[in-house]
């Protein structure tokens, strides 16, 4: 492994091993280093995105819990620690994930990009009703491996309209820009011939022919509900979206913000970022068929002494 000195930069012939410690917080082995050049002492953990965490041991549930409908209360109540310890590794495990899924696509998609592709929106909300939220969901339709999202604010629609407008102001659609940036950001790993299936919203057509001029898209009509409270699910009867609903109903399931009758709402569109890419990486490594993980679903016997559990490393 290949590493420089934080101080000055040096290269791996500058730096000699320098004996090691036992780290209080999980009694791990960490080995010492030191520069000759700078004369800089340094550990194998010093460039960890757990550097000086004192309960490194509950990064992995914690994701866990987050992916299960945990909320930050209940996770901290259940791993012994304060809220705020949970609220602060939130971010910290979101970059961690996001890290994984990008080295995943690279892994999956590569050589050969992906074909089949399906988009959806679902609606939620920021604080109250009368600031709702979109989140795109874009996905690989034969194993509903989620290779994207995001979220934006939109302005309210039917009887809150007013009254938002009346409490709050007026509030801009950005959810247009929002599906711009994930196309763009998955253009890389999604073949320009690619066959894209959305419902008939009025602005995946312009979005998809922007990023894909060369794709098809095939378009559905919205199918009603099963139940006023289960959107994503709907009734009987062949589904030609059921990737797609099927997945945005896992999300509403696991992601306690995201149910639709509770009391756990998002008061930071960033923060419900980073806890549905938390759940997003959950999901592709854990939830789905042994066969349709690709290679997040295994690992070599060096990687499993490097992993407390398939969360977070440990370093």
């Amino acid at each position: 492994m290949t590493r420089s000195c934080p101080g000055c930069r040096a290269g791996d012939d500058a730096i000699v091993r320098n004996g090691f410690f036992r780290r209080r917080s999980d009694s791990r082995r960490i080995q010492r280093f030191r520069c000759k050049a700078c004369r800089c002492e340094f550990s194998a953990a010093t460039a960890s995105p757990c550097y000086r965490q004192k309960r490194r041991r509950i990064n992995a549930p914690l994701g866990a819990l987050l992916a299960s409908t945990g909320s930050i209360r209940r996770s901290a109540l259940l791993l012994g620690v304060n809220r705020k310890t949970v609220a602060r590794r939130l971010p910290m495990l979101a970059a961690l994930a996001r890290q994984r899924m990008a080295r995943e696509l690279r892994q999956l998609f590569g050589t050969e990009r992906c074909q089949r592709i399906q988009l959806d929106d679902l609606i939620t909300l920021e604080h109250t009703k009368c600031k709702p939220v979109s989140v795109s969901v874009v996905i690989e339709s034969g194993t509903r491996r989620i290779l994207g999202l995001d979220a934006a604010p939109i302005p309210a629609s039917g009887p809150l309209a007013a009254i938002s407008r009346s409490r709050y102001g007026r509030r801009l659609d950005g959810s247009r820009v929002m599906r711009n940036a994930l196309l763009a950001q998955l253009t890389p790993w999604i073949a320009p011939h690619a066959c894209f299936t959305s419902d008939d919203h009025r602005h995946y057509p312009v979005v998809i022919r922007r990023h894909f001029p060369h794709a098809t898209h095939v378009r559905h009509p919205s199918k009603r509900a099963r139940s006023g409270a289960q959107g994503e699910l709907k009734r009987a009867g062949h589904d030609p979206l059921f990737a797609i609903n099927h997945t945005l109903a896992m999300l509403r399931a696991n992601v306690n913000r995201l149910i639709r009758r509770t009391w756990c709402t998002t008061k930071r569109l960033d923060r419900l970022v980073d806890h549905l890419t938390i759940y997003a990486d959950y999901h592709n490594r854990l939830l789905l068929k042994p066969a349709d993980r690709g290679p997040a679903g295994t690992s070599t016997p060096s990687e499993r002494t490097a992993v407390d559990s398939p969360m977070l490393p440990t370093i």
